[in-house]
C-alpha cells in the first residue's frame, strides 16, 4: 500500500496545473489521503489563491496546507522562476492533524501570537508556514520551546516582494498575511534533519566579551582582528568563499573534544566596526560559548547533506517534506533538481514533496530555529518504526 505521493505539473495555466498536480499525488495511494500538501510557483499572487482552491477541490476532505513560492520541488525535480504546482499527498491512519493559523495581536509594546493549538501529549510534530512580511517568524521560532515544549517545527518562508504578496493556504481558506500550519500528532513516525551545508576554518574560539550579537573579542583578541588573521592565513580559494559571503558557526556541544562540520549552528556575519574590532552576526551568543567561522559552497552543501542522510533514523523512509532555501537551487548547483535528487538517492522511492523557501524552519540540537542556505527535511517512516 502506497502511503504517499507526490505530483508536479508546470505551465503558465496555474489553476490546471495544481489540479493535474494533486492528481498525480493522489495516483499512487491506495486509500484516500489525510493531508495535502500544495506549493504553487507564479508570478500573480491571486492566481496562486485561485490554484490554491483548485487544489483544495481536488484533495477533497483532505487537511490541505501549502502557499505561493519561489520555486517547487515535486516528482523528483525542482523547478524555479517558473509557473508551477508541486503536491504531495499522505495517508496517515492513526494520526491526529490540528492545523490552525496563526496572527498577530498588538497588546501594549508587545506582539502576541494567537492561533497555535493547544500543546497535547502525543504531538509529535508541527508543519510551519510564514509569510516574513507580516509574522515575527524568528521569535515565534526560536522561543518555541517555551510554549510548545519538545516539539519541532518545519517549515519555511512563502515567497512575496512585499507586504500582501505572500499566498498561504490552510483547509481551503487563502491568507496573504500571518503563518499557517498543522500539528501531527497520535500514531505516527516522524524524523527531521536540518543541513547547513557549511564548513569551517580556522581554529575554535571563545567568546571573550560579547554584548547580544555582537562579538568584541575572541580568545582574547579583537573579534576583527582575530578573522583578519584567519583570512589571511587560508589558501586563495577558501579566501574568495569568505569574500563571498563569511559564517559563524556556534558550537552545540561545549565539551566535545573537537568540532567539526555539522557540530554548530550556523550564523551569518552580517557587520564588522573597524573602530571598535567588533562583528555583528545573526544571533546571540554568550561569553564563554565556543564558535568557528564557517564558509558555504557547493561541495559542502552537498557533502553535508549526503552525510546526514546517510546516518538517517529512519528506514525506510516513505514519504518527506523538502523546504529547500532558494539559494540553493540553481543559484548554487548546476540546477534545480540536486537536493531533489540527493533524497532521491537516499530515500529511494518515496514520494517527496517541497518549496524554494525564502528562509527554512527546522530543529538542530533540539531547539527549533530559522535559518538560510539550508535543507529542512521532515520524513515519515512506518508506525512502529524508531524516530
Amino acid at each position: 500500500m502506497a502511503r504517499f505521493g507526490d505530483g508536479l505539473a508546470l505551465g503558465p495555466d496555474l489553476v490546471t496545473a495544481a489540479e493535474a498536480a494533486v492528481r498525480q499525488a493522489l495516483a499512487p495511494l491506495t486509500a484516500p489521503p489525510d493531508l495535502v500538501c500544495v506549493f504553487i510557483s507564479g508570478d500573480d499572487p491571486d492566481e496562486a489563491a485561485a490554484a490554491a482552491r483548485r487544489a483544495a477541490e481536488a484533495a477533497g476532505p483532505a487537511v490541505l496546507l501549502g502557499c505561493r513560492a519561489s520555486g517547487v520541488i515535486g516528482a523528483g525535480h525542482g523547478v524555479e522562476d517558473a509557473g508551477a504546482v508541486s503536491a504531495w499527498a499522505a495517508v496517515l491512519p492513526g494520526a491526529r492533524l490540528e492545523p490552525f493559523r496563526l496572527e498577530t495581536l498588538r497588546a501594549e509594546d508587545k506582539l502576541i501570537v494567537v492561533g497555535m493549538p493547544e500543546a497535547q501529549a502525543d504531538d509529535v510534530v508541527g508543519v510551519l508556514l510564514a509569510d516574513p512580511f507580516s509574522f515575527p517568524v524568528d521569535a515565534f521560532v526560536e522561543r518555541s520551546e517555551d510554549a510548545l515544549p519538545g516539539l519541532p517545527l518545519v517549515g519555511g518562508l512563502a515567497a512575496g516582494d512585499g507586504p500582501g504578496e505572500a499566498r498561504l493556504f490552510v483547509g481551503g481558506e487563502v491568507h496573504d498575511d500571518g503563518a499557517v500550519g498543522v500539528v501531527i500528532g497520535g500514531s505516527v513516525t516522524a524524523a527531521t534533519v536540518v543541513s547547513q551545508g557549511a564548513r569551517p576554518i580556522g581554529p575554535d574560539m571563545v567568546v571573550t566579551r560579547a554584548d547580544e550579537n555582537v562579538l568584541y573579542e575572541l580568545a582574547g583578541t579583537p573579534a576583527l582582528e582575530k578573522l583578519e588573521q584567519i583570512v589571511v592565513g587560508l589558501p586563495a580559494e577558501e579566501q574568495e568563499l569568505a569574500g563571498q559571503g563569511l559564517l559563524i558557526g556556534v558550537a552545540l556541544d561545549e565539551y566535545a573534544d573537537e568540532h567539526e562540520r555539522g557540530d554548530f549552528l550556523v550564523r551569518g556575519v552580517v557587520g564588522a566596526d573597524t573602530d571598535s574590532g567588533a562583528i555583528a552576526i545573526g544571533d546571540v551568543v554568550d561569553v564563554g560559548r565556543t564558535v568557528r567561522f564557517q564558509v558555504r559552497d557547493a561541495g559542502a552543501a552537498e557533502a553535508e547533506l549526503s552525510a546526514l542522510l546517510e546516518r538517517f533514523d529512519l528506514s525506510p523512509v516513505e514519504g518527506a517534506l523538502l523546504f529547500s532555501c532558494n539559494g540553493r537551487g540553481q543559484a548554487m548547483f548546476p540546477d534545480s533538481d540536486h537536493d531533489a535528487k540527493v533524497l532521491g538517492r537516499a530515500f529511494g522511492p518515496a514520494g517527496v514533496g517541497g518549496f524554494f523557501a525564502a528562509g527554512e524552519i527546522g530543529p538542530v540540537a533540539g531547539r527549533n530555529h530559522v535559518h538560510g542556505f539550508t535543507a529542512s527535511i521532515l520524513a515519515f517512516g512506518r508506525t512502529g518504526d524508531a524516530g
